[in-house]
């Protein structure tokens, strides 16, 4: 079927993070299994629209949600585009599949009240791993940056002269993040405590485990969902939270989208836009207090 090459592919030469590579090969998992007990098929050129709607059909029924099966069916574009690229199809049957209708879900954050409470109120305790836990949390709030990106962040990658970071994210893309002066402070503290209680240590990530070893992806999520989990009650308390925050809040401040974009490291603005909706139902609240006809009554 050509998929282990395809991931090969991913990880390789396109650099999709371990996350992603983990979901696409569950997904790719998935299509060959379907293909091969449902219709005996194993040769990728043999593959039709119908075939993959049929998949579908069967996600759907098995209790996938739109929004899920649509990220399977994004995996397949990708296989399919590879597999025209090398030469193994002629015809691509994604052009014929129509993806199921998604509701616009929009990103769950955190209110500015309880961030500040979080940080100006909340003991992240003594030594390294306090000093380490109020990194985390400072760092992914006020960059935005994804979990990957906090875990791959190296301590070559701080430019204290100029306040700003340098992270890569999906597909190896570079960019700087400006650092609040408060947390260049605060990372240039753990940096000096880093050496003191890891003496020797040559690993280049910033941030390391109590073990001096890097963060894991699972170790950043328990940590982020036990301080938020202090100050906030909505239902999702993830690092990607803390990303939806911090575009919400600048998006509220009056930030410009594009510069939002950026920060974030999205590819398209419509990826960005989503942050504006709070933005406008607060401006709809105001509008409504203080204009004089944002009201109107129908007399009987």
């Amino acid at each position: 079927m050509m998929h282990e090459q395809f991931l090969d592919y991913l990880r390789y030469e396109k650099r999709f993070s371990p996350h992603t590579l983990t979901a696409y090969e569950s997904d790719m998992g998935q299509f060959v299994e379907f293909l091969t007990k449902t219709y005996d098929l194993s040769d990728p050129a043999e593959i039709r629209h119908t075939h993959v709607r049929s998949w579908m059909v069967d996600l759907m029924e098995k209790g996938n949600v739109p929004r899920s099966v649509n990220r399977k069916l994004s995996c397949l574009k990708s296989f399919f585009k590879y597999l025209r690229k090398q030469g193994e199809i002629t015809t691509n049957p994604m052009l014929k599949v129509i993806p199921p209708k998604t509701g616009k879900r929009l990103p769950v954050f955190v209110p500015e009240k309880a961030m500040s409470l979080l940080f100006d109120k909340v003991d992240f305790g003594e030594g390294h791993a306090g000093l380490r836990n109020r990194l985390v949390m400072e760092v992914l709030y006020c960059t935005g940056i994804r979990n990957s990106e906090l875990i791959g962040l190296k301590t070559a990658g701080i430019d204290f002269s100029s306040n700003h970071i340098k992270v890569y994210g999906k597909g190896g893309k570079e960019r700087l993040i400006p650092v609040a002066r408060h947390l260049a402070v605060l990372m240039e503290q753990y940096i000096g405590l880093r050496k003191a209680v890891f003496p020797g240590n040559e690993i280049p990530n910033l941030i390391l485990t109590d073990k001096g070893k890097p963060l894991s992806a699972g170790f950043v999520y328990n940590l982020v969902k036990r301080y938020l989990s202090i100050v906030t009650t909505v239902e999702k308390r993830s690092p990607h939270v803390l990303r939806h925050s911090f575009a919400t809040h600048l998006s509220n401040g009056g930030a410009d989208l594009n510069a939002i974009k950026e920060l974030l490291g999205h590819s398209s603005l419509a990826s960005t836009q989503v942050y504006t909706h709070n933005s406008i139902e607060k401006l709809k609240k105001i509008y409504q207090q203080a204009h004089p006809k944002a009201e109107t009554t129908t007399e009987p």
